[in-house]
């Protein structure tokens, strides 16, 4: 068994703990939570034996041998770093860090505890996105990437309100681009590696977060075109375009139905039978990657991870946002 803690009381940590228990190797060890109230509710609620305020005294209590992050972006790194200088395994949300500068220090604090860190990134370790990989060589020469999601934010209204709530907050490092952004560009970096350049829009709001924007992405003989956004809702699908054949995605975050439509009129459907809790597909991967011993998942890599966060550096640099982007791509 894996003993898992967990940091963060939130509706995508209910999501996770879902999923977690199909898998057969998963404990839920102890919780933290800033405050004890929150904790214990917590704990009881989800039958978990220990309850932390003080994240030093989870990861050195012996109780837990990885941690699953998903407190607050502007929280990552540091959080991430503490655990693994305790020998922790670290299972962390998406984005996982703020900037480049921070998830390298992440990547250095991995390899010199020799503890495994992974990019919670669910929808390249589906099995839709498998199908994705798979027959991507069958649609000929790619020459466009097209993904989308804008879905509109349940804290928005509030917002327009005049209430600031955490998802709209600069200083947490969330936005449109982060938050939600990130689904479009990372599967992009799995298939095609790193772009040639990149170009970014998008409209900020007065908090100094991005509500929502656009990306070029150039490489060599194709381009990828992203949308996103958390002030408005779309229902457009996503597509890679090959010369041969254009492949239909259903949600770019969340893939389950694919399809082949070939020049010739010949629809195939290659989509693959997914599980209903989808963030079991990210657990399986991280648990497999700890009882072989690997410090590095094959799927979700360093360098994809990195090459992500470089992308959403320029492109808020490019945008104006107002929270920490320390590097830019060359």
């Amino acid at each position: 068994m894996i003993r898992f803690g967990i940091i963060g009381t939130n509706w995508i940590t209910e999501r996770f703990i879902a999923a977690a228990k199909l898998h057969k190797e998963f404990e839920l060890a102890a919780i933290y939570s800033r405050t004890e109230e929150r904790a214990r509710e917590f704990a009881d609620k989800h039958q978990i034996a220990h309850s932390f305020t003080e994240l030093n005294a989870m990861f050195m209590s012996g109780v837990i041998d990885a941690v699953y992050i998903a407190s607050p972006n502007s929280y990552h790194s540091e959080q991430s770093i503490l655990a693994m200088n305790n020998g922790i395994h670290v299972l962390c949300e998406k984005p996982a860090a703020s900037n480049v500068r921070e998830l390298n220090e992440m990547i250095e604090a991995a390899k010199r505890n020799n503890v495994l860190l992974m990019e919670a990134v669910k929808s390249t370790l589906m099995p839709g996105f498998k199908a994705v990989k798979e027959n991507i060589g069958r649609i000929g020469a790619v020459r466009r990437y097209f993904a989308n999601f804008c879905q509109y934010s349940s804290r928005y209204d509030a917002y327009k309100e005049g209430t600031v709530m955490n998802s709209f907050k600069p200083e947490l490092s969330n936005g449109s681009l982060v938050d939600i952004g990130v689904y479009c560009i990372y599967p992009a970096v799995a298939l095609f590696g790193r772009p040639k350049s990149v170009k970014a829009t998008g409209y900020l709001l007065e908090s100094g977060v991005d509500g929502e924007g656009s990306i070029l992405l150039e490489y060599e003989t194709m381009d990828a075109v992203l949308l996103h956004s958390k002030i408005s809702n779309s229902s457009m699908i996503n597509e890679i375009q090959g010369e041969d054949c254009n492949m239909i995605i259903n949600k770019i975050s969340e893939p389950t139905r694919i399809e082949l439509n070939f020049r010739d009129g010949i629809i195939e459907d290659i989509s693959r039978p997914t599980i209903e809790h989808t963030m079991f597909y990210e657990l399986e991967e991280f648990i497999s990657l700890i009882k072989a011993g690997r410090t590095e998942s094959t799927v979700n890599t360093f360098e994809v991870s990195l090459i992500t966060m470089e992308i959403m550096d320029e492109a808020r640099r490019q945008m104006g946002v107002r929270f920490p982007a320390d590097q830019t791509m060359n």
